[in-house]
């Protein structure tokens, strides 16, 4: 047997194929693909991390995803809905310690009332902070008119994920009613461009039913609408939802957590300039899960600082990780650790996708 190493191919233009090699390489190989995709995004933006601080609203929802544990059918779940102080206290903390940008980010509603308080919001949130702190908006489908409003107030950054770009299994995963439908969710992705936002999606990670051809699609998927920056992470399942009854058929969580940092590593091979997050889902399977999505090539990273009272109750899915730490000093263990990768933290910065920028000057 030759002892001759191997040496992975790489291109930015890769065909399903070879897209398809990267997500199922293993070893050395393995090990060449991550250390590519780190090499790629030092190259194209520096290896210095954004941060996001997670302000997570509210888990009031009007949706039923079938995988989601806040989804509006689950009587299991402890409702809340911060107050407009809580929200801007937990701004003017991310400004004050310079985070550089916040995420609102919570159920979905899209009555007035609730439209006219994000507006407020993000006036009071831009207004505290001498508008220093960039906004970034996870809120579900709305119609366009709703996103040019938050826009115009001052958010600059949407991160909508389309969860799966196969349309079948989008069904699969969803009820199948008018409020759940794969060409509204496409359609809103095309809003948020058209009004100018820095325009994020992203995908769930060893869902059932899904192969590692959907994955591959998925990433072509991103590249062929343009995208800004991504957020995607492995599927991980809760008990009260539809989707856990097929909990047994799924990738062993070890499995999908190497599934994600591969399309984490590709994705940055395919897109060198676009904003990647290491998610809160990766952590869950590893205590150091966002710091080898940093080491495969991503550059964003969300510490939650929603008040610690109600943490707990925004559980998208089993094992979500909390801390008893405080907000300070989970800030300074993440700069500790980013460092322990390789990455420095840039304080006080938007952290804006190089990407957007890149071709709004052209």
């Amino acid at each position: 047997m030759s002892n001759k190493s191997t040496d992975l191919q790489i291109k930015t233009d890769m065909d399903q194929k070879e897209l398809l090699h990267l997500l199922t390489c293993q070893g050395e190989e393995e090990q060449q693909l991550y250390t590519r995709a780190a090499a790629q995004r030092n190259q194209a933006i520096g290896n210095g991390v954004h941060l996001r601080g997670l302000i997570e609203i509210s888990n009031i929802c009007r949706k039923n995803c079938l995988y989601c544990g806040i989804r509006h059918s689950n009587p299991n779940v402890n409702r809340y809905e911060l107050t407009d102080e809580e929200i801007l206290e937990a701004a003017r903390f991310a400004w004050q310690h310079n985070y550089g940008s916040v995420v609102l980010q919570g159920g979905e509603r899209t009555d007035k009332t609730y439209v006219n308080r994000i507006t407020r919001l993000l006036q009071e949130i831009k207004r505290l902070s001498n508008n220093q702190l960039g906004i970034t908006l996870s809120l579900g489908e709305q119609d366009k008119a709703t996103y040019q409003r938050w826009f115009e107030a001052g958010a600059h950054r949407y991160l909508l994920r389309i969860e799966t770009s196969n349309s079948q299994l989008y069904r699969k995963i969803h009820p199948a009613d008018s409020l759940h439908n794969f060409a509204t969710r496409l359609q809103c992705l095309e809003y948020l461009q058209e009004c100018g936002y820095q325009t994020g999606s992203g995908v769930m990670i060893g869902l059932p039913f899904q192969t590692t051809e959907d994955l591959v699609n998925d990433l072509l998927f991103l590249k062929s609408i343009d995208i800004d920056m991504v957020g995607m992470g492995p599927y991980l399942e809760h008990q009260d939802t539809p989707l856990y009854s097929n909990r047994e058929v799924l990738l062993p969580i070890s499995e999908r957590l190497r599934l994600s940092l591969h399309m984490v590593a590709a994705l940055r091979l395919m897109i060198p300039d676009i904003n990647i997050a290491a998610t809160t889902a990766l952590q869950a399977i590893d205590s150091l899960g966002r710091e080898k999505a940093l080491a495969a090539g991503a550059n964003v990273i969300m510490p939650n600082i929603t008040p610690e009272s109600n943490r707990k109750n925004y559980k998208l899915y089993s094992n979500k990780p909390f801390s008893d730490e405080g907000a300070e000093e989970i800030l300074r263990q993440l700069i500790e650790s980013c460092a322990s990768y390789g990455c420095r933290v840039n304080l006080g910065e938007w952290g804006d996708s190089r990407h957007w920028h890149t071709k709004n000057r052209k």
